[in-house]
C-alpha cells in the first residue's frame, strides 16, 4: 500500500507542477479525469512547441504575435480533442497546430483569392527557402527549392509568383520615403499618362485624309512616323533628295491637318 500511495503521490505532484520533471503520462491521465490543472500544465509544457511551429511562417508577412496566438489555439484544440488511443500526444498535436496555422492563412491571411493547394505550396516553398538559405549560405535557386521539396521547377516558380498575392500593396499606399504630408502614391509611381488617348479622337478624321494621299506620300509618312526614320534615311529608301522628302512631308501634313480641321468644323 505504501508503494502504491507513493506512486499516486508522485503522479499527483507531477500534475500539480511541484515535481521538476514533467510527467506527461500523469498529466494526460489527469486530463482524462477532467483535471483543469493537468490541462494547464500540458498547455504550458507544449507552448514552446507551438511557438516553434509558428516560427516556420515568420517570413509570411504576418505578425509573430498573431502566428503564435493561432498556434496556441491549435495546441489547445489538440489537448481538448486528444484521445489516449491515437498514440503519442506530440504526434497528434503537431499536425493539429500546423493545420490551424494553414487555416489561418487560407481564411484570413491572403489579400487575393489563391487556390488552397497553391497556398500550401507557397508555404512549403517559403519554408524550404529559409532552410536552404541557412544551409547553403546564399539565396537558394528555384532548382534548389525544387530538389528539396520534390516539386517540379514550374510548380516552384508558380508558388514564388503566387506569394505576392498574400499581401499585395495598395495603389493608394504612399511611396517609400514619402512624408506624411506627401501625396505620392504607389499608383502614381507605376502609372503613366497614355499620350495615345489624345490621339484617339483625331484618328477617325485623319485616317481618311491619309488614305487619300498619293502612295509615295503615304509611304513617306509611314517611314517617318511609324518606322521613325530620319529624312535622310527616307530619301535613300525612296530614291529622292532629302529636300524633296521635306517638301513632301510638309505638303502631306498640311493636307491631313486641313482635313482634320474641316472634320472638326463640321461636327
Amino acid at each position: 500500500m505504501q508503494r502504491a500511495d507513493s506512486g499516486r503521490s508522485s503522479a499527483g505532484a507531477a500534475v500539480t507542477g511541484t515535481d521538476p520533471e514533467f510527467d506527461e503520462q500523469a498529466a494526460l491521465a489527469g486530463l482524462q479525469r477532467g483535471d483543469p490543472e493537468a490541462r494547464r500544465l500540458l498547455i504550458e509544457h507544449y507552448l514552446p512547441l507551438a511557438r516553434r511551429l509558428a516560427g516556420r511562417y515568420r517570413h509570411s508577412g504576418e505578425a509573430s504575435d498573431d502566428l503564435e496566438q493561432v498556434a496556441s489555439l491549435g495546441l489547445i484544440k489538440a489537448i481538448d480533442r486528444f484521445e489516449p488511443g491515437v498514440g503519442a500526444f506530440a504526434r497528434y498535436a503537431v499536425p493539429t497546430i500546423v493545420g490551424e496555422l494553414k487555416r489561418h492563412f487560407r481564411d484570413k491571411g491572403w489579400g487575393m483569392h489563391v487556390p488552397r493547394y497553391l497556398q500550401e505550396r507557397v508555404m512549403d516553398v517559403n519554408n524550404a527557402v529559409e532552410v536552404l538559405a541557412t544551409e547553403l549560405g546564399r539565396s537558394p535557386t528555384p532548382r534548389d527549392v525544387a530538389k528539396r521539396t520534390g516539386l517540379g521547377l514550374e510548380d516552384v516558380l508558380e508558388a514564388m509568383d503566387a506569394a505576392g498575392a498574400y499581401s499585395p500593396m495598395s495603389l493608394d499606399s504612399p511611396q517609400p520615403g514619402s512624408g506624411e504630408d506627401d501625396d505620392n502614391t504607389l499608383g502614381q509611381r507605376i502609372g503613366a499618362v497614355d499620350t495615345n488617348y489624345d490621339l484617339a479622337e483625331w484618328r477617325p478624321a485623319v485616317a481618311p485624309a491619309v488614305a487619300a494621299l498619293p502612295d509615295r506620300e503615304r509611304e513617306i509618312l509611314r517611314l517617318r512616323f511609324v518606322e521613325d526614320l530620319t529624312q535622310s534615311q527616307i530619301a535613300q529608301q525612296v530614291g529622292v533628295s532629302q529636300m524633296h522628302v521635306s517638301r513632301l512631308l510638309r505638303r502631306s501634313l498640311d493636307k491631313v491637318a486641313a482635313a482634320a480641321q474641316h472634320d472638326g468644323d463640321t461636327t
